[in-house]
């Protein structure tokens, strides 16, 4: 796929040395990803809970040896040699038991050799496309953390994983710029794709009752006119884990929402793999 363009390198060198946060619109054009670590005998169904939620869990790859966490297939996604999983993002969240137990900048201390790591697309990956259309989202414009709620549509059971529900990421933009959003963000299949619902009437048919308390991430910012636009998130995982609760064996890792993994890999590289050009 050519040489890494330094900008992808550069930004997880900077999470791993703790000096980025943030991760919307660091180095455009990059895919970014959301993480899921457990422990093997659950990563099959996890595995299962991605197939079965393409639009709320979209796989982009998993760690290829049991215990490693320097390489993950496809191999492409990540090129860098010393890459790390366990420091790579800008900080973690652990879970004992389901519930969130702390979170860190570096779990290499707690990672075992029986742990498998996941990424999960990530709606970041689109945001420099929807800039280039003139939609830049708001939470760039305002340098905080894109908000995240709790909805009601279900995530489709697998195995341990039988409850949960899926997470949504909030823009808001006007009505009038609602079908061109979509259109940008239409082929981003890897990464949710285009919105689920929008308006203020599509808040309530989520569940979404108070669009200034959300879940995760920070408030934003409503100019006159604006509503709503809502895409599944890659949080969702966590809400499957929480739903899991005891029946989940040791440690589970996830990344703090709005902290992401910035990938080697582009939308056209995924272009290529789904064509078998990879």
């Amino acid at each position: 796929m050519g040489s890494i363009d330094s900008t992808s390198l550069q930004a997880r060198l900077l999470c791993r040395q703790n000096l980025l946060t943030n991760t919307s619109g660091v180095a455009p054009g990059y895919l970014q990803a959301n993480l899921l670590i457990l422990p093997a005998k659950h990563a099959t169904d996890f595995h299962n809970l991605c197939l079965r939620n393409p639009v709320a869990c979209p796989l982009l790859g998993m760690t290829s040896v049991l215990g490693d966490p320097h390489r993950i297939k496809p191999a492409g996604c990540i090129q860098s040699p010393d890459f790390d999983v366990r420091t790579d993002f800008p900080k973690y969240r652990v879970y004992k038991s389901g519930e969130h137990c702390e979170s860190r900048l570096d779990i290499s201390e707690l990672w075992t050799k029986d742990h498998v790591a996941f990424l999960i697309g990530c709606s970041f990956s689109f945001e420099d496309a929807l800039t280039e259309a003139g939609l830049t989202p708001r939470h760039q414009q305002t340098g905080s953390i894109v908000a995240m709620y709790r909805s009601n549509i279900p995530l489709l059971p697998a195995g341990v994983f039988t409850g949960g529900r899926c997470i949504v990421s909030m823009r808001p933009y006007r009505p009038d710029q609602i079908e061109q959003v979509r259109e940008v963000t239409r082929p981003y299949l890897s990464t949710h794709g285009e919105p689920v619902a929008w308006g203020w009437e599509g808040a309530k048919e989520l569940g979404i009752l108070d669009i200034e308390k959300p879940d995760f991430g920070e408030p934003q910012q409503f100019k006159e006119g604006e509503v709503p636009v809502f895409w599944a998130c890659g949080v969702s995982p966590q809400i499957a884990v929480e739903a899991a609760g005891d029946r989940l064996d040791g440690l589970v890792f996830a990344h703090e929402p709005g902290h992401m993994l910035v990938t080697d890999w582009t939308a056209r590289d995924l272009e290529k793999l789904r064509s078998g050009g990879i």
